[in-house]
């Protein structure tokens, strides 16, 4: 049982574990919530469209059925499009037994009981996977691999086990979506959660045999950070690294921060269509004198994505705009290509 992600988390975990993932139009605020709670959360919930060309109508729903119908609708070219976030119309109503195994994060999902008591839109995440669900139209390659990553980018975001994830038929005897083995797909969701986020089949990360390459970069130019906004610094540059199969970074700073005040810092990967990968927040404290603060990320990092470093200044009083000066920049680390 955990509370819900929050929308800018939950994007955060997908894009962590490399889903490829697009956002529609006013998703955010775009649920049922004044039909009921969203959360506790328990679980996640795979269903197939049953359609084709259903991007539209998992936002905007069906007559007697309203949108949205899933939080995320994936498309058959791997597109995971997020629809909704709160509560949607996907799962409808539970069997206990189903539920409470779920709760446990049993090995066994039993059959579903007839009696439906559970609140599937409360208590469950959902995705619609494009699919016609007849048993002979194939999930691409492409497709199921993004469907097991967003379940383990939840999975992983609450800590939860494979066992958290089932399919919309084990829920309820109403249902027979997926089409596909469940007890598989939850295997697969297992292999992913024994690796870092972002890993795939075939890319192991080095092991101590494997000589690093030395991240040693400083820039002592001094910068000026104002307030509440991000600024990317400049460390020799604005691009760290580009393509390595595993690296460990700490940015160094030396800055004017008075005591007491906050710094924010994060790595992010740049991409070259624009987009990016955010890394999560580190804070520290303004000190007496000079502040010297240090950040840290470790991941792997793409050929056509650019490691850069950012810091955002939070003075005391949240009127005070007087701005901060960063002396110097360091970013120390190693990396595996």
């Amino acid at each position: 049982m955990a509370a819900p992600l929050s929308a800018d988390t939950l994007l955060a975990e997908l894009r962590a574990e490399g889903v490829r993932v697009v956002e529609s139009s006013g998703w955010r605020v775009h649920n049922r919530n004044h039909k009921g709670p969203w959360g506790p959360v328990n679980g996640i919930v795979i269903h197939h469209t049953a359609g084709s060309n259903s991007l539209n109508i998992c936002i905007n729903g069906l007559s007697g059925l309203p949108g949205p119908l899933c939080h995320t609708h994936l498309s058959k070219s791997g597109v995971a499009t997020m629809v909704g976030h709160g509560r949607v119309n996907h799962g409808g109503m539970f069997a206990a037994n189903a539920h409470r195994a779920v709760v446990n994060e049993a090995s066994t999902h039993p059959q579903p009981d007839a009696a439906e008591l559970i609140d599937g839109n409360q208590h469950y995440y959902g995705i619609e996977i494009e699919n016609l669900g007849n048993g002979c139209d194939p999930y691409p390659n492409v497709q199921y691999d993004q469907a097991v990553r967003w379940a383990a980018a939840i999975c992983r975001a609450h800590g939860w086990s494979e066992h958290s994830v089932i399919g919309h038929k084990e829920g309820t005897r109403r249902k027979i979506d997926p089409s596909f083995d469940m007890d598989k797909f939850r295997n697969d969701v297992a292999a992913r959660l024994t690796h870092p986020a972002r890993w795939s089949p075939g890319t192991e990360p080095p092991t101590e045999d494997d000589v690093p390459h030395t991240l040693g970069q400083y820039d002592e130019t001094d910068r000026t950070i104002v307030p509440g906004k991000w600024t990317t610094l400049s460390i020799e540059g604005i691009d760290l690294l580009t393509g390595a199969a595993a690296y460990q970074a700490m940015a160094q700073i030396t800055t004017s921060a008075p005591e007491g005040s906050t710094l924010q810092g994060r790595f992010y990967h740049h991409r070259t269509d624009g987009t990016r990968w955010t890394g999560g927040i580190t804070e520290r404290q303004g000190s007496e004198g000079s502040t010297f603060a240090d950040f840290h990320n470790a991941g792997s990092i793409k050929a056509t994505e650019k490691l850069r470093f950012e810091l955002a200044y939070w003075p005391v009083d949240p009127t005070d705009r007087t701005s901060i000066t960063i002396s110097t920049s360091r970013l120390r680390g190693l990396y595996w290509k």
